[in-house]
């Protein structure tokens, strides 16, 4: 993967004049936008866009934002290793995000929350809600600037490395522009411009597959049934219950991936929170959660057309998965270059811009308790871009490079403690003794670890994406043991 962190100086580079004009018109196009939904805007407006998103907007908003720069860097790889049996956990998403239209949705609206952990508060406790909140708050400051750091290097080895721009001046070039467009609007804003970025994201992705299968010399059919006999193209594993992509442990990995990732994420449900009503809610949540398995297909029907390419051209393959789509953009004109970077940073920008935008809600709402003040969530919105160049930085420094599988088992560790203390609202009426929850939250992953690495020690069998589902359990078991019994 280090290859990744520097240009590669033998390879064709497309002017980089051409992608940083690509890049200045796609912003221009999100401040305009910006621009219009800002206008009189409030912190209402900046934390529930006043409850007036239409909900198709938002359903297709969402699908773009949960494609990040490291999706679409990343899943066109997978095939490699895993063919595409990451669609059976794309699968497992459909069943979460049903719970979530028709189990947490209804809780959010009828408590009318702005913060999704205030139900921690009104249920089980302060220090509960405050514990949610502060889990939610590393675990995304972390997620959000390991996805956009995967993002900043592919930029700058594409376009600024080549014309002597460092590193540094990237990064926080490009969060400077994401402060500038959500600022004033926050999440109104991002309703109306994560279709935008939907729109670019998927018309680059569209272009790029024509422009594979071009390079084959294939028509669509022809691609459609290259790709059907590939034995890459290969789905489900029912044969292998040690195996990592058994079928059942990604199905119900995948729900519970969704259920927290979605569900329990303030950055992913404040959006859903701005639909006029629940049931219009519901409708975004389920639209885009059957969207999802088409548009991850997509993405890996690219990666076993790029390896039916590298064959045909007699190319080697690279080691990684994650150099599969960059190795073709290198060798590509300026056409796919742009398209390329068009499509990166549309993802990204969709999904920073809704993590520094809930970042902010969560910290005035939950943490400082002062939803009002807009002096502060003015201040706030400056000091969490901040931090967010910062974790680019330490990244950057211990040279770390983390897709989407590393992602998953962050969120597995970090989102465990979230889903243990919802279940244990939603599927107990007994209370918490709310004084140790927090050190039952920090335990919870601690233990996780140990088990996952005593039990590799003992018998090599490792923890995927169902890690999630023992960190839940271990701390609504936790709750549960410490908890007061009613009188």
């Amino acid at each position: 993967m280090k290859n990744l962190l520097l240009p590669h100086k033998n390879s064709t580079f497309a002017p980089a004049m051409i992608i940083i004009t690509v890049v200045l018109t796609y912003f221009s196009l999100l401040y305009a936008v910006s621009r219009w939904t800002a206008r009189r805007a409030t912190n209402d407006t900046f934390f529930r866009a006043e409850r007036k998103s239409p909900w198709y907007m938002v359903a297709f908003g969402m699908v773009g934002a949960s494609i990040s720069g490291v999706t679409f860097v990343s899943v066109p790889g997978m095939v490699m290793k895993m063919q595409m049996t990451y669609l059976q956990t794309c699968i497992g998403f459909i069943l979460g995000y049903l719970t979530i239209a028709f189990v947490l949705l209804p809780l959010y609206y009828r408590f009318n929350l702005t913060s999704i952990y205030s139900y921690l508060g009104q249920r089980l406790g302060r220090l509960s809600h405050k514990t949610g909140s502060s889990f939610f708050l590393l675990s995304k400051m972390v997620g959000a600037s390991l996805r956009f750091y995967v993002v900043c290097i592919i930029l700058q080895r594409f376009v600024f490395a080549p014309i002597g721009v460092p590193f540094a001046l990237t990064v926080v070039g490009l969060v400077v522009l994401i402060w500038l467009y959500t600022r004033q609007g926050g999440i109104k804003t991002l309703v109306w411009t994560d279709s935008l970025q939907t729109a670019c994201l998927f018309t680059a992705l569209l272009l790029i597959l024509y422009q594979v299968m071009t390079d084959l010399g294939m028509t669509v059919g022809e691609a459609v049934e290259a790709v059907s006999q590939s034995e890459l193209s290969r789905v489900f594993v029912l044969d292998d219950w040690v195996s990592k992509q058994n079928f059942w442990k990604q199905l119900l990995s995948g729900m519970f991936i969704a259920i927290v990732m979605t569900g329990l994420d303030q950055d992913m449900m404040q959006k859903n929170l701005t639909c006029k009503n629940l049931r219009e809610a519901q409708k975004d949540m389920c639209t885009y959660g059957f969207a999802f398995v088409p548009a991850n297909l997509l993405f890996m029907v690219l990666g076993v057309l790029l390896v039916l390419l590298a064959h045909q051209q007699g190319e080697v393959l690279p080691a990684v998965g994650d150099e599969l789509l960059p190795q073709y953009v290198e060798q590509s004109g300026v056409l796919v270059t742009a398209l390329f970077t068009l499509g990166i940073v549309a993802a990204s920008f969709s999904s920073a811009d809704s993590a520094l935008t809930s970042l902010t809600t969560i910290y005035c709402v939950d943490i400082r308790e002062q939803p009002d003040n807009e002096q502060l969530r003015k201040r706030t919105h400056v000091l969490m871009c901040g931090v967010f160049v910062l974790f680019i930085f330490l990244f950057k420094a211990v040279n770390s490079i983390s897709l989407i599988d590393a992602v998953y088992i962050i969120v597995s560790y970090t989102y465990g403690p979230l889903l243990g203390l919802f279940a244990y609202g939603l599927l107990t009426s007994r209370s918490v003794n709310d004084r140790v929850v927090p050190y039952i939250a920090v335990a919870s992953p601690l233990l996780c670890y140990a088990i996952d690495y005593g039990l590799g020690l003992l018998t090599g069998y490792r923890f995927g994406y169902e890690l999630l589902m023992l960190n839940g359990l271990l701390t609504f078991t936790a709750l549960w043991l410490t908890a007061r019994r009613p009188s």
